[in-house]
């Protein structure tokens, strides 16, 4: 391996390194705290929040920024080890070009999932997938072994290792850093019985104790809404755009929590979806906003309700968000609701929109979506725990002061 090459992949291993650490530092406070805002949380777009809380952001549990800080650490090892002899430059330059070939193959599929599937940015991951693209390409420049000798000189290499005192402890603390990491990373939460959420450490506290859930809570500011309640003892509100990733991944990850209330507590909870659709054909306060099938999708699902079908026609926006327009929302209304008065329908309808991005005006709704809680905004949403969690402490407390 050349002085220039292994120069190059030892920076792109420090950039992407240091990329991946900050993720997982941004992962771990995302955990650890509910209210956390991360600092690359710069719109809904580039958000960092949106896309470690996806399905993407994680895998087996373990946070992907996580396993890439190791990955970095492991190329780093492996280039650092080279020029001491041809053979062993071979063995090693056959072990970087497998590993940035897999790690390639990663970025490519989660570069996709972000830029198609959830319409966000991580500029964080970007700046890892760069020094990955880097590494690979550097790593075709290396001097390596033929591929299918690869196992014996494994073998070899690894009988090698363990007689080495320094690269047998080399290889024990990363093996101990990666596991710790994994360790320290707080886990989705535990779960009481009844459903409430509690950390760490809140378990074996002394009942009288506020949860550091409830402090959080209890330091919200609420706000008042002119929304009828309907009976219910918690009314959540969602202000929602049926063209913004993160309101379908929150409509799907909390759809078995309002269930659960519903079945434990029926009409307890009742939760209204409030368009704030981030277009500017009907919402002033977004100019710039990109979702240009937004009003159209908001006007079908209301128009969809008289008869029932709005269910089924969420769920259709939220599957072909990329795909939204005037055309494909008005066809499929037709297909889904079987209503072909779309058109002649449309303006009236979007003044009740418009109604409702008034509403999100008092709150001040910086980017879809937003829930208000018993008064309690939350923007973007919770973690799964700390929502059934927020949901809970409100509903006891009420009904503890119906029975006072």
């Amino acid at each position: 391996m050349s002085a220039r090459v292994r120069g190059g992949i030892l920076l792109l291993v420090l950039i992407g390194f240091g990329a991946a650490s900050a993720s997982s530092w941004v992962h771990y406070q995302m955990l650890a705290d509910p209210g956390y805002t991360s600092f690359c949380d710069i719109n809904e777009s580039l958000s960092c929040t949106q896309v470690y809380q996806s399905r993407f952001g994680s895998f087996g549990g373990i946070p992907v920024a996580v396993l890439g800080a190791s990955w970095f650490a492991l190329v780093g090892l492996l280039t650092l080890a080279t020029g001491r002899s041809t053979e062993r430059d071979e063995n090693l330059g056959s072990y970087v070009l497998v590993l940035s070939t897999l790690g390639l193959a990663v970025v490519l599929f989660l570069g996709y999932a972000s830029f198609m599937v959830l319409g966000a940015v991580c500029i964080l991951c970007v700046i890892v997938y760069v020094a990955v693209i880097g590494i690979f390409l550097l790593s075709g420049a290396v001097s390596s072994a033929p591929l299918r000798s690869m196992p014996g000189r494994t073998a070899a290499d690894l009988g090698r290792l363990v007689r080495s005192p320094v690269a047998a402890a080399a290889a024990v603390a990363y093996l101990g850093l990666t596991v710790g990491a994994v360790v320290a990373m707080p886990g989705e939460g535990a779960l009481l019985p009844d459903g409430a959420a509690v950390s760490a450490a809140d378990e074996g506290a002394p009942a009288s104790q506020e949860s550091e859930f409830e402090r959080f809570w209890d330091a919200q500011t609420r706000v008042d809404l002119d929304v009828p309640r309907g009976g219910a003892q918690v009314l959540v509100l969602k202000f929602n755009d049926y063209q913004c990733p993160s309101c379908a991944q929150t409509h799907l990850a909390y759809e078995p929590v309002f269930a659960r209330f519903e079945s434990s507590h029926p009409g307890a909870v009742r939760q209204v979806v409030l368009d704030y659709p981030l277009d500017p054909e009907c919402n002033a306060q977004t100019p710039r906003g990109g979702h240009t099938g937004a009003c159209e999708a908001a006007v079908a699902v209301r128009l969809a309700r008289r008869d029932g079908h709005d269910a089924e026609m969420v769920r259709w926006l939220y599957e072909n968000q990329s795909e939204l327009s005037r055309e494909s929302v008005r066809a499929a209304l037709e297909d889904v609701a079987g209503m072909t008065d779309f058109d002649e329908r449309y303006d009236e309808t979007l003044e009740a929109v418009r109604a409702d991005i008034a509403l999100g005006e008092q709150v001040v709704v910086e980017a879809t979506p937003t829930f208000v809680i018993n008064g309690v905004v939350v923007k973007g949403g919770l973690q799964v725990q700390f929502f059934e969690a927020a949901i809970e402490l409100e509903l006891e407390r009420s009904l503890a002061q119906a029975s006072e």
